[in-house]
């Protein structure tokens, strides 16, 4: 008999964000082991009792530490202990959740997978960007900006992006926008196609800069944006003038 690992979203940052359920399995818990995002009102959430491991992981850590969060999650399931694997967003949205769950898949633990609210809507819902409009967009694309350091080449073709959906979204991409706006340029997007990068989304100090794909990157570096940021294109930017709420 093994205990069970619960692989849950905690949310866009907002702490009234995160699902009954997730509270429910925080209470539940033996062992809670949390990501650099995951706000600390959350984590006062977990009872004193539990045990509570820090896994984050920041920008330019090694890329085993991931093998030593897969390998905690097993050895304490292996204790006949609960455990939340408790992350910022949604767990299987640019989270590793689909790696972890094929992790403890392959070392027979049981597993649940609780959805979260991914930062990409969190953030433009509160800053009144729809993301879907019958006017003016019938298509969304969330897409990450900073893919495995391990891939031979990048997966994500900006060019055919460029005029194939309505708004994109991207997710951990701040450093390469300039990269991939002169990609979107070159796949034949308009220079004045509206641009907005929301800093720490949900939160208190969420802060929100727009632009065009063509001013964006200097815009980024004028405002010293940092992450953690999703930027979001297409033409539904320019409805957070009329229907911005925060």
């Amino acid at each position: 008999m093994t205990g069970k690992v619960y692989l849950v979203g905690a949310g866009p940052g907002d702490h009234k964000l995160i699902t009954m359920r997730a509270v429910e399995l925080l209470q539940k818990a033996d062992v809670v082991l949390y990501d650099r995002l995951v706000s600390k009102k959350i984590i006062s959430m977990i009872p004193k009792k539990t045990e509570k491991v820090y896994v984050g992981r920041a920008v330019g850590d090694d890329t085993t530490h991931q093998n030593t969060t897969n390998d905690l999650m097993v050895k304490y399931a292996k204790s006949k202990k609960n455990v939340v694997r408790l992350k910022g967003g949604d767990p299987i949205i640019f989270g590793r959740g689909g790696e972890e769950a094929e992790f403890l898949k392959s070392h027979k633990v049981k597993y649940e997978i609780v959805p979260g609210i991914t930062s990409g809507i969190g953030s433009a819902t509160y800053a009144g960007i729809p993301l879907t409009h019958r006017k003016h967009a019938s298509s969304v694309v969330f897409v990450t900006g900073h893919e495995d350091p391990e891939k031979k080449n990048e997966v994500v073709k900006w060019k055919r992006l460029a005029k194939s959906v309505d708004t994109i979204v991207i997710m951990m991409g701040l450093s390469r926008i300039g990269i991939i706006c002169k990609q979107l340029i070159a796949g034949g997007m308009d220079k004045k196609t509206p641009v907005a990068v929301i800093q720490n989304g949900t939160t208190p100090k969420q802060k929100m800069i727009t632009g065009t794909v063509s001013n964006i990157a200097s815009l980024v570096k004028k405002n010293k944006i940092a992450p953690p940021a999703n930027i979001i294109i297409g033409n539904v930017v320019d409805l957070s003038k009329t229907i911005g709420w925060k």
